[in-house]
């Protein structure tokens, strides 16, 4: 049987197809629901809407942009739960949070998948969506406002406008990131990283999955060659 071997430049499958199709998806959708919604609370912006045509029709696509956004995102979430599982592990990132701010984050922690900030990040974002439309289904003038009362609909605007800025603001950071760790975007674009970018950035993800994953694959390979 031949030595297996992979060097750091092997590209391996960071997301598949599934999650790349709806990560954009939802990107479109958050970017469509934003501008709608900002020119809403906020006159200065209300030119936003000309780029939709009437404010009578970004109010009429804001909700459904919204729903959009909020099923690709669910989506993604029942595919990257199981490795956003807060772990024990996770703590040394935490602790060494300066010497990862420095770039230095290979050093102090042993990521899996995702590392605490993105887990984090992931469930705030989850909270975040589920109360923007469970307020936005009661804020929903033309089929639902009608069923509840004025106090309700008061709490669910002002529900629906501070989780409307943690998502913003999540996403903010989460752009800010992507950018931050070179190799992000490409993975989100054509689904790969390399073998040094996965042990740098997640060494533990590496060890435990894709190791295994490749040598399997490269010994299934080197046996059918024979």
């Amino acid at each position: 049987m031949s030595k297996v071997e992979f060097t750091n430049d092997t590209k391996i499958v960071r997301h598949k197809y599934p999650a790349r199709v709806s990560h954009w998806f939802l990107v479109i959708a958050f970017f469509m629901t934003m501008f709608t919604g900002v020119a809403f609370f906020f006159p200065d912006f209300a030119w936003l809407h000309e780029i939709l045509g009437t404010p009578q029709l970004a109010r009429a696509i804001h909700p459904i942009t919204g729903i959009i956004m909020f099923i690709a995102f669910i989506i993604l979430a029942f595919i990257y739960a199981s490795h956003n599982i807060p772990e024990r592990n996770d703590i040394r990132w935490l602790k060494g949070i300066v010497e990862v701010l420095k770039g230095n984050e290979h050093g102090v922690a042993y990521n899996g998948k995702y590392n605490l900030g993105q887990k984090m990040l992931f469930w705030t974002l989850n909270l975040a969506m589920i109360t923007l439309l469970v307020t936005g289904i009661i804020m929903w003038r033309r089929y639902f406002s009608g069923y509840f009362s004025v106090t309700t609909l008061r709490i669910a605007i002002l529900l629906h406008s501070a989780s409307a800025f943690a998502l913003f603001t999540g996403i903010l950071v989460h752009i800010y990131m992507a950018f931050w760790v070179k190799g992000s975007i490409r993975a989100m674009i054509e689904g790969w990283v390399t073998v040094r970018w996965a042990k740098k950035h997640h060494p533990k993800w590496f060890n435990h999955e894709i190791k295994p994953e490749i040598e399997r694959y490269m010994l299934e390979k080197d046996k059918a060659s024979k």
